[in-house]
């Protein structure tokens, strides 16, 4: 089957001539090894439905084992009919359990076979390189072992060949990064940030076990498709009786119900009910695009009656295509309905869908929805393609407003968290587990008239071989009325959280430019869970005032699973190296909802400040700008910074640029600057 790709209109027996000639040339047959592997060099391999045969007793197919959980998860997906593994979460990680074998080797070539989708290429659809760390905490390392050009992402199973380093670790011992029993999260060496590239074998091999990387990075010409259009949304409201694109199927063991009159008194509506235990809606006119287009994230929105009769019933998305061929993936995200007795509006969102749909031909579609314990009424249903890369309509979500969580609008959850060390006061916020990276130590800190208890990363204090420079913090369940223990901010399956931190420091004089900022945290982006970090440019750098100050973030998508931290955290806290022991003495978190009777409320309003901006003119002159909303301010200046500055009211006024105030000047030699009201 795979030949047929290469043939054209001339007569195949040619064709394959042809071929035979150039054996040792790519693109190469992904059911079987490339012509070019030489059997006598050491090869550790995995494949991941067993289609691949070891060519001789140096290839271990039982050596490698793809890993999964936390950060790097991964799923089961078939596509063009053939299975792999999808890296749902940031990481690809797999172990080699004769790791030992590299030893001696300071270059080892990584052979993958991998599905050319858009995971391969940057966001932007540029090549981007592949990282691989390797080692153990807290020496590790990531070489680049290439990139794949932009014809990759071609929708086939394609062969590649990376090569990386294995260097000798620099504390003078003689091993090497990649050694026996070596690696990080259960794992030997790790693909770095590459969630949704999708694998069906990946083998570590000695230099020139696979050929040479010119020879088998070639890969064949997408199959034709017309490009995606410049569309993204539709729906079907049966209540009203309007659609935009979609219907309702109704064929096979996809049998439906309109009904009259579902709902309480003073809502009422007319909705659809599943005869059995499905319900598709199918898109007209190829209005979202082709089933050959690039399988997307989806986002679908239902408003469905929460009946007080079937409280336990369950419904969502279930079979979906993840290919122009019809390949089915089986969905797990299920809504439990409670009996609140009114209409209720929520959003799936599932990864890597195809508008092949499952059985909608010659239609196309989204996830088919499944009813499990009996019959559920849906009056309004939307979905959305989250498209990406250069699409003009790229990482815009015309379905913001429906939450996956609707208790989030309801006022259900709280929206404060506190751990305040001086006080003794923990309020579903307190010092998470110290080991690892992340060892922290408590002890008194502060000026002599205001000692406080508090917290600190312990960098080279008992650092058992770590830098250490990380703070983590657990979130944990309070109780309230003596009620259950409950999370302070709900579930982490709920939606992103806008959250707002607040953080009292003791600005040390001794610490003076040493900085502070959230760093990483879990997200959810196009239906998966994977890492985020905050930019740089937010950290905190102490003045020395000698002081306890506060200092205000903000991160507008936080996932709650938590980072290194259970049962859930926020961020995970980093501190500037090697001398960043900068003393917490509290910390408190609030989310700002998006909905309902706490919406835009931030109960660390006054914990904002003034974030005050500096840029360098093409003339020479420094421009200073700060919110137009934090009214009273003056910029001052010091030619010194510490306890004892003394620092002057500049005479300049301020002039208002759009959202902000900004005051241009010609700097007299150094100088520091800062708002003060």
């Amino acid at each position: 089957m795979y030949l047929r790709s290469f043939l054209t209109t001339a007569c195949a027996g040619i064709v394959l001539s042809a071929l035979s000639l150039h054996a040792q040339e790519g693109p190469f047959d992904p059911g079987q090894w490339p012509a070019t592997i030489d059997p006598t060099k050491l090869v550790n391999y995995v494949a991941v439905d067993g289609f691949l045969s070891p060519p001789s007793e140096s290839w271990d197919g039982t050596a490698l084992a793809i890993q999964t959980g936390g950060d790097q998860i991964t799923t089961p997906v078939t596509l063009v009919g053939v299975g792999g593994l999808k890296a749902d979460a940031q990481y690809l990680n797999v172990k080699d359990n004769q790791s030992a074998r590299w030893e001696s080797f300071g270059q080892i070539d990584i052979l993958v076979q991998f599905f050319g989708n858009g995971a391969i290429l940057t966001a932007a659809g540029n090549p981007r390189n592949f990282n691989f760390l390797q080692g153990s905490l807290p020496t590790l390392t990531a070489p680049n072992g290439g990139q794949l050009p932009r014809e990759a992402r071609n929708g086939r199973w394609n062969w590649a060949l990376f090569s990386v380093s294995n260097n000798e670790l620099p504390d003078g011992s003689g091993l090497r990064f990649v050694r026996g029993g070596s690696g990080v999260n259960g794992g030997t060496m790790r693909f770095e940030a590459v969630p949704g590239l999708i694998v069906r074998a990946i083998a570590f091999g000695e230099p020139g076990a696979f050929g040479p990387r010119e020879e088998i990075n070639k890969f064949l010409e997408p199959l034709p498709c017309e490009p995606e259009p410049e569309t993204n949304l539709v729906g079907i409201d049966v209540h009203a009786g309007t659609s935009d694109h979609v219907v309702i199927l109704n064929n096979g063991d996809q049998l439906t119900t309109i009904v009259e009159g579902v709902g309480p008194e003073g809502d009422k509506r007319k909705a659809v009910v599943a005869n059995g235990s499905f319900i598709n809606f199918a898109v007209t006119d190829n209005y979202l695009g082709l089933p050959c287009n690039d399988p997307h994230a989806v986002k679908v929105c239902v408003d469905y009656y929460d009946d007080p009769e079937k409280a336990g019933v369950s419904f969502g998305p279930e079979a979906f295509s993840t290919d122009r061929d019809g390949s089915i993936q089986i969905g797990t995200q299920r809504q439990l309905l409670e009996g609140t007795g009114v209409w209720r509006r929520r959003s799936f969102t599932v990864a890597g869908v195809s508008l092949f749909g499952v059985n909608v031909a010659p239609l196309t579609a989204g996830p088919r929805f499944i009813f499990e314990g009996g019959a559920v009424a849906i009056s309004r249903f939307e979905m959305a393609v989250l498209r990406n890369g250069t699409h003009p309509l790229a990482n815009q979500d015309p379905l913001a407003d429906c939450f996956r969580d609707d208790k989030i609008c309801q006022g259900v959850y709280g929206n404060f968290a506190e751990m305040d060390l001086a006080a003794g006061t923990f309020v579903g916020l307190q010092p998470g587990s110290s080991g690892g990276d992340q060892v922290m130590i408590q002890e008194e800190a502060g000026p002599t008239n205001d000692r406080r208890m508090s917290i600190r990363a312990a960098l080279g204090d008992g650092n058992n071989g770590f830098n250490n420079q990380y703070l983590n913090f657990a979130i944990v369940p309070i109780v309230v009325d003596g009620e259950e223990p409950k999370l302070p901010f709900g579930p982490s399956s709920q939606d992103n959280a806008r959250l707002a931190i607040c953080m009292t420091y003791y600005d040390d004089p001794d610490l003076i430019g040493q900085t502070f900022r959230p760093e990483v945290y879990k997200t959810e982006q196009f239906g998966s869970e994977t890492l985020a970090f905050t930019p740089g440019s937010i950290a905190v750098a102490l003045e020395g005032t000698g002081q306890w100050r506060e200092a205000y973030f903000e991160i507008p998508n936080v996932n709650f699973s938590g980072v290194n931290q259970g049962p859930q955290a926020a961020a995970r806290f980093v501190v500037s190296h090697p001398n960043g022991k900068i003393a917490f003495s509290r910390v408190r978190y609030a989310v700002i909802r998006p909905c309902g009777p706490l919406a835009d409320v931030n109960l660390l309003e006054d914990c904002k400040g003034v974030r005050l901006s500096l840029a360098s003119l093409a003339n020479g002159k420094l421009k200073f700008s700060w919110p137009k909303t934090q009214v009273g301010y003056s910029l001052q200046t010091s030619s010194t910074i510490g306890a004892d500055a003394v620092w002057t009211t500049l005479g300049d006024v301020p002039v208002e640029e759009g959202e902000t105030f900004t005051i241009e000047l010609t700097p007299a030699g150094t100088g520091y600057y800062r708002l003060a009201k």
